[in-house]
């Protein structure tokens, strides 16, 4: 399998891989794109490498955070105003489209875009022209436009909370980032990376139980969480990160909670059968039950109530169903 690692990206899924591809071949158009993920899960990063891969790489990149800005404030931000205009504006300010131009605009939790903004916007996206609160001229804008959003726009569209015109006109390329959880492989790079950048000095590692004990949570906060685990980890660590290293949230997981979460995706994606969710289950169940057990199959046969043999015929045949299957050994 092959791996990209930049100071950009990190992975080695399979979809990701996809992703990133799929960028690379659109870097150098001027199409909209649109970021769909979680909270953490990496969108502004695929933004900076769409921008400095792009032919616009050497130009400004403008970053505004829809959600961090109230209503008020939004239109004033994203399409400057003049002097005189309202209460305390006493000088001239350029919008971030103007302090774009020629290069990239990303405007995250582009969801929580007001109404009445998003219809200046889509005037803004339609005729490449931006016009100052209180002005009357218009001023010629040349942006990349990269939108980012936590949940699903079409859904907001269907409830009258976003523009469908405007949905068109963000939506050129869509570029759906998974979760941490459903790329497991990522995180040990992950780690090795943040290693690096936060425990360069210490030359740190980390155990194998420690980095077990994060590759099975289910990160909610996806790779922003991972990072700020590592970071402070990292601070009272010495050589390696041990299991005594990490925050207690990361520790005391309920098994059961573990393992619904472990199948989350089974649920959601709603692309399993019903007898392929049971598998998967129970595949997991037995995986639990073996590492709880140290490995031991006669221990997690009796945890689980079962018959050793019953459990080794069980392991045989979901052998090729169960998670992380390189850690389970079956006894000849």
């Amino acid at each position: 399998m092959s791996i990209l690692q930049s100071v950009a990206l990190i992975t080695r899924d399979p979809r990701m891989l996809e992703l990133i591809d799929r960028i690379n071949k659109v870097a150098d158009s001027d199409s909209s794109i649109l970021l769909i993920g979680e909270t953490g899960v990496g969108k502004e990063v695929f933004a900076d490498y769409t921008h400095r891969l792009s032919n616009r790489g050497h130009n400004p990149f403008v970053k505004i955070g829809l959600a961090a800005l109230p209503p008020d404030l939004l239109e004033s931000e994203l399409f400057g105003f003049e002097k005189g205009s309202f209460t305390n504006a006493d000088h001239q300010k350029k919008g971030m489209f103007e302090l774009a131009h020629t290069g990239s605009i990303l405007l995250d939790d582009i969801d929580d875009t007001p109404l009445k903004t998003q219809v200046k916007l889509l005037r803004v996206l339609e005729t490449n022209e931006v016009r100052h609160i209180g002005g009357t001229q218009p001023i010629p804008v040349d942006v990349r436009l990269i939108c980012a959003s936590k949940v699903e726009i079409k859904d907001l569209v269907e409830q009258k909370l976003f523009r469908e015109d405007l949905y068109y006109r963000i939506n050129i390329v869509q570029i759906r980032i998974p979760p941490l959880r459903e790329r497991k492989g990522d995180i040990p790079l992950l780690i090795e990376h943040f290693l690096k950048r936060f425990g360069k000095e210490k030359k740190l590692g980390i155990s194998k139980a420690a980095l077990a004990h994060l590759t099975d949570y289910h990160w909610p906060g996806n790779v922003r969480e991972l990072r700020n685990v590592i970071q402070r980890a990292s601070l009272f660590a010495d050589k390696e990160i041990k299991v005594s290293d990490l925050p207690d949230d990361y520790l005391q997981i309920d098994p059961i909670e573990r393992l619904m979460k472990a199948c989350h995706s089974c649920f959601t994606n709603g692309g399993m059968p019903f007898h392929s969710v049971m598998q998967c289950l129970e595949a997991r169940l037995l995986k639990e039950a073996l590492d709880s057990a140290s490995g031991n199959q006669s221990e997690a046969a009796r945890r689980l109530g079962m018959k050793l043999s019953t459990f080794r015929d069980k392991l045989k045949k979901l052998d090729g169903c169960l998670p992380d299957p390189q850690l389970i050994k079956l006894e000849k």
